[in-house]
């Protein structure tokens, strides 16, 4: 791998459809730019269409000729998050990329509309039911990258009764709800690539993470129930301490069109504590994220949990 890797290496994508989740802000934004600029189609995804509308607004003073389509997707509802994959689905012959960036960090307890603790709701399992219903459009070839984070190094454990609908089985801790929901997010990449190799697919899954980036998502989080002074205080010193979201998409970008990644791998920052950089690089994951029977473990509650039948052939 390149280690000066910068977005002037990404090649012509006129000829690619990419779909990204979460694009109101942040990350999603700064990486829909980037494929805009290099001519790829984009579909994006938004909870909030006004929102959208205003992100879009944005995208297109910066990258006028970008074609852009925005769907409404709720990834903590699994029902529509299913509709909207196969409506998407059955719109397009196939998919090149699918960059899954949307999420939620650290905010109150809180339930998706089909009774999951949110984080793992949203940030795990919603994208897994949403990546399953594209399946019949990626299979022929797709650059899948799934968003997780430093700390997915924080999880000791994911406890796989937090994939069963209902009584949440233990005292709500939000920072160790969030590492969990991005070991997930590790898990599901790349038990993903192994069933994509092992049926045969021309399917590259890899993962990215931005580093320490400043962007809403702690906000968002925090204030879910209502603003408070703590998490005022934690986005103020995230919006001092990180790096811009331009930068922590950068990873993303990568591992959404380096053509020599293979799958399985996992890209961050090139520097200190990979909190940020400019050049994205490989970097490494616990030994709990390169499980492979835990792996197929939470692949399994996935699906009973989301009620799909995700079958990588």
């Amino acid at each position: 791998m390149s280690e000066h890797w910068t977005t002037e290496d990404i090649g012509d994508l006129r000829e690619h459809t990419a779909v990204i989740t979460g694009v109101t802000g942040g990350l999603g934004a700064a990486t829909a730019l980037g494929l805009a600029r290099r001519g790829a189609r984009l579909i994006v995804t938004a909870r909030d269409l006004t929102k959208a509308d205003e992100a879009l607004a944005r995208l297109h003073q910066e990258a006028p000729d970008a074609q852009i389509d925005v769907i409404r997707l709720d990834l903590a509802d699994l029902e529509q998050t299913k509709e909207a994959a196969a409506e998407l689905a059955g719109s397009v012959q196939r998919i090149d990329i699918l960059i899954n960036n949307a999420g939620i960090m650290i905010p109150p307890f809180s339930r998706t509309k089909d009774g999951f603790e949110l984080q793992m709701g949203t940030n795990h399992l919603g994208h897994f039911a949403w990546t399953a219903g594209l399946w019949p459009a990626l299979r022929h070839g797709a650059r899948i990258v799934t968003v997780s984070s430093l700390a997915h190094a924080s999880a000791r454990q994911l406890d796989l009764r937090v994939l069963t609908a209902g009584n949440y089985p233990r005292r709500y801790r939000r920072w160790q709800a969030y590492g969990e929901s991005k070991l997930a997010n590790l898990l599901f990449a790349l038990e993903l690539n192994r069933r994509a190799t092992t049926a045969s697919l021309p399917v590259t899954s890899v993962a990215a993470h931005p580093g320490y980036a400043s962007t809403n998502l702690t906000k968002t989080g925090l204030t879910l129930h209502g603003s408070s002074l703590p998490a005022i205080a934690i986005h103020q010193i995230t919006g001092f301490i990180g790096q811009s979201a331009s930068l922590g998409a950068l990873p993303l970008l990568r591992a959404a069109t380096d053509p020599d990644l293979r799958g399985g791998e996992y890209l961050g920052p090139d520097g200190f504590q990979q909190l940020r950089g400019k050049h994205p690089r490989h970097v490494g994951m616990t030994r709990l994220a390169r499980d492979e029977a835990l792996a197929a473990s939470v692949w399994e509650a996935s699906e009973a949990a989301a009620g799909v039948r995700f079958d990588v052939s």
